[in-house]
């Protein structure tokens, strides 16, 4: 099997009976090691000695008494937030009950890169030994914000943080800049042809996915979505691309983002369609789940449609746990 997002952690986990993922020393030693959690020169002697305690024994109980101790009360609200999140992963039986955990209960107060994090270390064990590398760029999506690029026919969705860097850097080309082209049109983007180099460039994060003209990139989110729901919640479904809604009597939708759920509501409530909003609405999907048991009465046979969008400001920030929360099941699995 061809590797693939070692950046998430993956290789560092243990595995659970069921097959999820368990927290290990390795794990929580990567965490501490980031940039963000790394203390600052300017930190107190306190601060420092407590990183290196947990270097020492990622486990440790840290008491009350040793926050206190901190200089910084910034330091002392990161560290709470830091130790709270790590005793969330360690109570629970695995990873992916920890996450569905935090998104039943409410993902206020824990990090947005936090969130990411788990979504790509719980999203890499949920396709392992995926081989289509459509699939593989798709689902960054779950983790990575986009940034959309329109060019003629072409939707093109490039990695936010890759394009962002190339503006604020010397990388964009001078000649490209004088003509108003985007950054993302500097990127590959991902055709028949050029797909098998994913793999040696999948934590770079450096294609583009065409989502208008390339009809294997939004079956790749399809097959993400499916292999998403049937991992953190035992829950099988088909998932198909659509081009329009065409249903007059649709019981139910999942916005995929803010912006998605925004449009979606006010079409719900029979508000007339802002012809302007309904432009950045840049995928539709049609979910269907066949084990009609385990969706509520009031929809049970009938599709769920998925809308996905684009902000104002040209991103796409998909939100995962729209599907672990919005869908309208029976009952739950955790």
């Amino acid at each position: 099997m061809t590797e693939f997002w070692v950046s998430s952690g993956h290789h560092l986990a243990g595995r659970t009976e069921a097959g999820g993922l368990a927290v290990t020393d390795a794990l929580l030693l990567a965490y501490l090691a980031r940039p963000e959690l790394v203390p600052p020169a300017e930190a107190c002697a306190a601060e420092r000695a407590l990183h290196a305690a947990l270097l020492a024994d990622p486990r440790r109980p840290v008491s009350p008494a040793e926050l206190r101790a901190l200089a910084d009360p910034d330091a002392v609200e990161n560290w709470e937030v830091i130790l709270g999140f790590r005793d969330r992963l360690l109570k629970a039986r695995s990873i992916e009950a920890a996450y569905l955990d935090l998104v039943r209960g409410g993902t206020a107060g824990t990090p947005g890169l936090f969130l990411n994090q788990l979504v790509h270390l719980i999203l890499r064990n949920a396709l392992d030994g995926c081989d289509d590398p459509y699939t593989l760029r798709a689902a960054e999506l779950f983790f990575r914000p986009q940034r959309v690029s329109l060019s003629g026919e072409s939707t093109l969705l490039a990695d936010a943080e890759i394009i962002e860097a190339r503006e604020a850097g010397a990388s964009a080309s001078p000649l490209m800049a004088m003509f108003g082209a985007e950054p993302a049109s500097e990127l590959d983007v991902m055709t028949d042809e050029n797909a098998w180099t994913y793999w040696s460039r999948s934590d770079a994060f450096t294609m583009a996915l065409n989502v208008s003209a390339n009809p294997r990139s939004r079956e790749g989110l399809a097959r993400a979505i499916e292999a998403w729901l049937r991992h953190l919640l035992a829950l099988e479904t088909r998932v198909e691309p659509l081009a329009r809604i065409e249903d007059r009597d649709w019981r139910w939708f999942v916005g995929l983002d803010a912006e998605a759920t925004r449009i979606g509501n006010a079409l719900w409530r029979g508000e007339a369609a802002d012809p302007e909003a309904l432009t950045r609405v840049i995928a539709l999907f049609r979910l269907t789940i066949p084990d009609t048991a385990r969706v509520e009465r009031t929809v049970a046979g009938h599709p769920i449609y998925l809308l996905l969008a684009m902000g104002p400001d040209k991103r796409v920030v998909l939100k995962p746990q729209n599907l672990v929360a919005g869908l309208p099941l029976a009952g739950t699995a955790a």
